[in-house]
């Protein structure tokens, strides 16, 4: 194995592209679990995401136009998940499961006749002089805009949260549905929101990699992205900063198994590849271990459905 051929700094830089689609999906879910609602449906909601701002972006030529495509496909699938489970009150964990695998089997009918086409280019931010640094000009300052935007969208996530007034409500509903019901909040109504803000970020995080990190379109090209993002959910204990280092974290696991394969590492690629999930899993085990920590970090009305009579 040559590890001299492998540029460090592109590594680097990758690491960043390979994180953003989990880490716009783990933010999304983020945000729905601390409403008290668990979505196991991440997965469907990114491949549909995927498609759909794939298709947007190559029909009108924009790959703006194709994220925000991404972003309502997502959207409108949790709004399906949000119904059953909040006015209809099914089960979180079973819809959840049957949303993945509806989303996989659409994106599957919708993506037939796109196999095969490049979608429009996204074209790189450009930040002038510091694109030129040494070092960290390569890894920090020659992305898209869509990297930007989504550690962007963490600080605003946690701003939202915990300054705000809204944040406090949601997080209200999250720990305790009945209380903020009796205090006089629409916890339905709040409950949507999370849900259709959590499908936005998922279908956001399937556009971008549809539309940069793989360009083109591969029926199940999410290849798992939706369930390590809920584990990063856990990893983080539900604070938006840790879902960034765990996105990180990940994305720079799965940046590296493909340059050492590209090294000539003598490994099976099966077990190259399998190795960011068997770390995150690692990861999840040892976290777990401390139950206490887990369970005060999470929701306390996690996964509760919610009766409006009571």
């Amino acid at each position: 194995m040559d590890l001299s051929s492998i540029n460090w700094l592109l590594l680097i830089a990758a690491l960043m592209v390979g994180a953003t689609p989990i880490l716009l999906a783990a933010i999304g879910e983020l945000v729905v679990e601390r409403s008290g609602v668990l979505n196991l449906g991440v997965e469907g909601m990114m491949i549909t995401g995927a498609i759909c701002g794939f298709a947007v972006a190559v029909k009108t030529g924009s790959p703006a136009l194709g994220f925000l495509g991404g972003a309502l496909g997502g959207a409108v699938l949790s709004l399906v998940f949000g119904l059953l489970t909040q006015v209809f009150l099914s089960n979180q964990v079973a819809t959840g499961l049957a949303l993945t695998l509806f989303g996989l089997g659409l994106s599957a009918l919708m993506g037939q006749s796109y196999v095969g086409i490049r979608p429009p280019a996204t074209p790189k931010l450009d930040l002038g002089p510091l694109s030129d640094i040494p070092v960290l000009g390569p890894i920090l300052f020659r992305h898209d805009p869509m990297i930007y935007i989504s550690i962007l969208i963490v600080a605003l996530v946690w701003a939202v949260l915990f300054r705000t007034r809204a944040g406090l409500i949601l997080r209200a509903t999250g720990e305790s549905a009945e209380a903020a019901h009796a205090l006089g909040y629409r916890v339905i109504r709040i409950r949507l929101l999370a849900i259709a803000c959590g499908g936005a970020l998922a279908g956001l995080g399937g556009a971008y990699l549809s539309l940069v990190r793989v360009p083109q379109w591969t029926e199940g090209m999410t290849a798992g992205a939706g369930w390590i993002a809920l584990a990063l959910v856990v990893f983080a204990s539900w604070r938006p900063w840790r879902v960034l280092i765990g996105a990180y974290l990940f994305g720079g696991l799965t940046v590296l198994q493909l340059n050492l394969q590209a090294a000539g590492m003598k490994m099976p690629v099966e077990y190259l590849s399998m190795s960011p999930y068997i770390i995150t899993i690692l990861v999840l085990v040892l976290i777990s271990s401390g139950r206490g920590r887990i369970s005060t970090s999470a929701p306390a009305a996690l996964g509760r459905t919610f009766h409006a009579s009571t």
